[in-house]
């Protein structure tokens, strides 16, 4: 079984986990921008780097909000200029699956 790296995180150094989360929520509760186009472009930076994992993990958050598959696949794209081609081919199919 794969451990999951935030319970290694939030096991190993609690009150770091708990900052980190304390930021997260900030950034979530702010209002400039609505959920579904957070979740956008997180994924969209996180797909930059090739972050499968989170590409994975925030897909069905921005459906949730809303997001549809082309602005998922558009999201990913988004990428190709700024980091080339890592980012679609590691983590498009991967978000896609998850519409299907």
């Amino acid at each position: 079984m794969t451990e999951n790296p935030m319970e290694v995180f939030r096991k190993e150094a609690p009150e770091v986990a708990d900052a980190f989360n304390g930021l997260i929520r900030s950034i979530v509760a702010s209002k400039g921008i609505d959920e579904k186009t957070k979740q956008l472009i997180y994924i969209a930076m996180k797909a930059s780097m090739g972050d499968e994992m989170a590409v994975k993990a925030h897909v069905p958050m921005a459906k949730a909000a809303g997001a549809t598959k082309a602005e998922v696949v558009d999201a990913i794209l988004m990428t190709l200029t700024v980091s080339g081609i890592r980012g679609v081919v590691t983590c498009l199919p991967g978000a896609v699956r998850q519409f299907e």
